[in-house]
C-alpha cells in the first residue's frame, strides 16, 4: 500500500470521527481505491474516547435554536463600572436584546431572558461562559423556561466566538469613540449602534447581507444618498428617487 493511500486513510479518520472502517472502505472504493477493509481498519487514527462531534461542528449543527448571552464592561467618564448584558441569536447574528445596569444579578439577568423571549420563541439551547453571575437562581430559571444552557469551557472564549465578535464590534465601531457619561447614555448608544448593526452594517458570513436582510436597490430607483448613523460614526447608502 502507497503512503499515500495510508494518509488519506488517516485523513478520512480523522475528519470523518463517527465513521468506522467499512464506511472508510466504502469511500475509497468509490475513488477507485481497490484495498480490504481490514488494511482500512489498520490505518485509522485509534482514538481513547468514543467519537464524538467537535465543538465547531455542534454549534453550526444547532446555529438556528442557539442563542448566546454574555456582559461587557464600559466605564463612565466619572470611573463608574456599567454593565452591558446581550443576547445574540447565532443565525443571523441578531441582538435579541440588549440592556444596561451598574449592578448586575441574576435576578435582574433572568428578566433580561424573559424580556428577550417571548414564550414562543424560546431557544433550545444558550450559550455561555461560566461568570458567577449566573448562579443557581439564574441556572434554575433558565431551565424553568425549558432551555438548555451550554457551558463553554474555562478560559476558552473562542467557544463563544460570535457573541464576542459581536462584542468587539460595538467596542471597536462605537464605544471606543464616545464619552460615555451614565447608564442612559450608554443605553441610547449602544441602542443607536445596534439599530444600524442589524439594518445598514454588512455581514461575511451571511453573504454580505444584514442581519435584517436589505433588498438590493436596482439603478433605476435612484441616485445614491448619504444617511448618517450613529450620531455621524457610521453612514448608510441608499437610493432614493429624486
Amino acid at each position: 500500500m502507497s503512503k499515500e493511500i495510508r494518509e488519506l486513510i488517516r485523513k478520512m479518520s480523522r475528519e470523518n470521527p463517527l465513521r468506522g472502517a467499512p464506511r472508510i472502505h466504502g469511500g475509497l472504493l468509490k475513488l477507485g481505491i481497490d484495498i480490504g477493509e481490514t488494511s482500512v481498519s489498520k490505518y485509522m487514527v485509534r482514538r481513547r474516547k468514543p467519537p464524538s462531534q467537535t465543538w465547531r461542528t455542534f454549534l453550526e449543527n444547532h446555529i438556528q435554536s442557539m442563542v448566546s448571552v454574555d456582559f461587557f464592561t464600559v466605564p463612565t467618564i466619572r470611573f463608574q463600572v456599567l454593565y452591558v448584558f446581550l443576547v445574540l441569536a447565532h443565525d443571523r447574528r441578531r441582538i435579541v436584546h440588549f440592556n444596561v445596569t451598574a449592578h448586575p444579578t441574576a435576578e435582574w439577568t433572568v428578566q433580561q431572558l424573559r424580556e428577550a423571549f417571548p414564550f414562543e420563541q424560546i431557544p433550545r439551547y444558550l450559550l455561555r461562559d461560566r461568570d458567577c453571575i449566573f448562579g443557581g437562581e439564574f441556572r434554575k430559571d433558565v431551565k424553568a423556561m425549558g432551555i438548555k444552557e451550554v457551558l463553554s469551557a474555562p478560559r476558552s472564549p473562542w467557544q463563544r466566538a460570535y457573541v464576542e465578535r459581536v462584542i468587539g464590534t460595538i467596542r471597536r465601531e462605537c464605544l471606543d469613540h464616545l464619552i460615555v457619561l451614565n447608564e442612559a447614555s450608554l443605553y441610547r448608544h449602544v441602542k443607536s449602534f445596534v439599530a444600524y448593526y442589524h439594518e445598514s452594517r454588512t455581514h461575511l458570513p451571511l453573504a454580505k447581507d444584514t442581519p435584517e436582510p436589505r433588498p438590493v436597490q436596482p439603478l433605476e430607483m435612484g441616485r445614491v444618498v448619504t444617511v448618517p448613523q450613529v450620531g455621524g460614526l457610521h453612514h448608510r447608502y441608499e437610493r432614493r428617487a429624486a
